[in-house]
């Protein structure tokens, strides 16, 4: 790990880091141990990566370690596509569980264990009622609900119902086990709540061992008590189940004692993070699959070009907070732009391409002109690229009746082209349609390199190009918002899709490099923006993503800078 990758991943203070701090100088934990508890029924996405950032970086910090804990209690959403893609994630950004990777099917027969105790201790009940008429009785936040017909069973007849439920006897849906606790309590939570349901279905990890899965209420804290968190660390949401998850560890003989403490929630414009709102887009033929770069899911992320360094920095600044907020998209961009400045390597890539013919370069004659990497970076070396009499040129940087202060390729107007000469465009070659297919310009030969010629004089723009013999036919995607509203509205999201969210140009140029490298890696395309190569590429045709686009500031190309 490098020394900007420590300090990427440090942090700062927070209202949690502060609790964990007080815990240890207090002597009431010798050991931090945090976990990171998703569910398998989808893949992660970028508010769980700052989730996954904090119980990992306070772990780490703090030198305790951090659990990577899969609650799976509900076999019909999981699926082993789900796990994989959680633990690839977890490691692309940048952790490791080391050999603490649990999952709540590990407890199933100690969760059932304490479910009896409960029942013994007259603590929970075999209920009867369907799920339409549980949640009628249930009550509202302003009234009380009622107490099920079944809530007064005792408890021989529990027990028997309970491990015939557990037995297979009985079908989906016929009966729950809930906690008895109080259904007239302000908090709904505490309305007798269900702690086992039937379902006839196949677990990833078990089998058909069992027919009765746990609910993630009543999973989930006990399994913090069996793996000694020491810190649960959740978001907001969780804050009315705290009294839940407090009231299952005091009535069950449970190992440890956690606390729980929330946090808030990543929400960021233009984007949806419900997992039923992202696994509808996929499954709705929306996008093109969970890694759509368009996605904010981590795979997704990841297909874009995004470095994980870049998440890391992103969670950092928007720090951690007791209260709800949304955070501007604009400041996930400029932490990947931050990043790709420093670590990406330069390329030129002409995305529109524009046909120049330099009329008093040699025919024939082709030679070497040396391209740094990276203008900041000496230690990034540099590379050869060939100039000829044809090359390309981007297609905006022309136009024939300019404005004043258009300063590129116009007739008459001289420019820069990187690496390369000074060249001044003579005349613009049209089709049968009136369109400009063609520029016809002369050179410089005292300009080499790009360099200032003897006389002193000055261009006003440095154009990106490629050379026409050599450039490599690619297809490029510019990415861009996959809603139209900065606040979409999830219960109806398929109204505030972007149709314009992909754009696919099928006949740019690259240079050869691009063409060669197969790292996924995002390089800048200069003047244009970062960019990585997709897994859609083919040997004789690389597809490359937009990762982000330059800021204004970087749009010119200088001789060095951020370029």
């Amino acid at each position: 790990m490098t020394v900007d990758d420590t300090e990427t991943r440090e942090a700062g203070r927070d209202f949690i880091r502060d609790i964990v701090q007080a815990d240890l100088d207090a002597g009431r934990h010798k050991t931090v141990v945090t976990r990171f508890p998703p569910e398998p029924n989808g893949y992660l996405h970028i508010g769980h990566a700052k989730s996954i950032c904090l119980n990992f970086g306070i772990a780490e910090e703090f030198g305790g370690r951090c659990h990577l804990r899969f609650d799976d209690t509900n076999p019909t959403k999981e699926e082993q596509e789900y796990i994989d893609a959680i633990e690839r994630d977890v490691r692309w950004l940048g952790f490791d569980w080391g050999k603490h990777l649990y999952h709540a099917s590990d407890y199933f027969e100690q969760l059932y264990a304490w479910a009896e105790h409960l029942i013994k201790a007259g603590k929970a009940y075999v209920d009867d009622q369907s799920q339409e008429e549980m949640r009628i009785n249930r009550g509202t936040l302003t009234e009380p609900g009622k107490n099920s017909p079944w809530r007064g069973r005792g408890v021989e007849e529990n027990l028997d119902l309970f491990r015939r439920m557990r037995a297979g006897e009985f079908p989906n849906g016929a009966r729950v086990l809930r906690a008895r606790i109080d259904m007239a309590a302000g908090n709904i939570n505490l309305r007798d709540p269900v702690l086992y349901r039937i379902l006839h279905a196949s677990h990833p990890r078990t089998g058909t061992a069992w027919c009765i899965y746990p609910s993630y209420d009543y999973a989930h804290g006990q399994s913090d008590a069996i793996e000694h968190i020491t810190h649960s660390i959740c978001t907001l949401e969780f804050e009315d189940h705290r009294p839940l998850y407090d009231w299952f560890l005091e009535n069950l003989p449970v190992p440890s004692r956690p606390r729980q403490y929330e946090f808030a929630r990543l929400n960021l414009t233009y984007t949806v993070l419900s997992k039923r709102v992202l696994t509808e887009l996929v499954r709705g033929g929306h996008v093109s699959g969970w890694d759509d770069p368009r996605m904010p899911t981590l795979a997704g992320l990841r297909r874009r070009g995004v470095p994980p360094a870049a998440l890391r920095d992103f969670v950092k600044r928007i720090g951690v907070a007791k209260a709800n907020s949304v955070v501007d998209v604009g400041l996930f961009d400029f932490s990947v732009r931050e990043v790709l400045n420093r670590t990406a390597e330069r390329r030129m890539a002409v995305l529109r391409p524009l046909k120049v013919v330099v009329e008093n370069y040699p025919e024939g004659q082709v030679e070497e002109l040396e391209a740094a990497n990276h203008p900041d970076d000496p230690s990034a070396g540099t590379r050869k690229i060939r100039f000829g009499r044809e090359l390309y040129v981007e297609r905006d940087d022309f136009m024939e009746n300019a404005p004043k202060k258009f300063y590129r390729l116009t007739p008459g107007k001289e420019v820069r082209l990187r690496y390369a000469y000074f060249v001044t465009c003579r005349e613009a070659v049209k089709n049968a349609a009136g369109e400009v297919v063609e520029l016809r310009c002369t050179y410089d030969p005292a300009t080499r390199g790009g360099n200032t010629p003897p006389d002193g004089r000055k261009v006003q723009a440095t154009l990106h190009w490629v050379s026409a013999a050599d450039a490599v036919p690619a297809e490029v995607r510019l990415y861009n918002p996959l809603f139209t509203r900065a606040d979409p509205n999830a219960g109806n999201f398929a109204a505030d899709l972007n149709p314009n969210s992909l754009e696919v140009l099928a006949d740019c140029r690259v240079e050869p490099a691009l063409a060669a490298e197969n790292a996924t890696e995002a390089v800048q395309f200069e003047r244009q923006g970062y960019f990585c190569r997709d897994k859609d590429s083919q040997p004789d045709r690389p597809v490359f993503n937009r990762t982000v686009g330059l800021r204004d500031t970087w749009a010119k190309v200088s001789g060095g800078g951020k370029g």
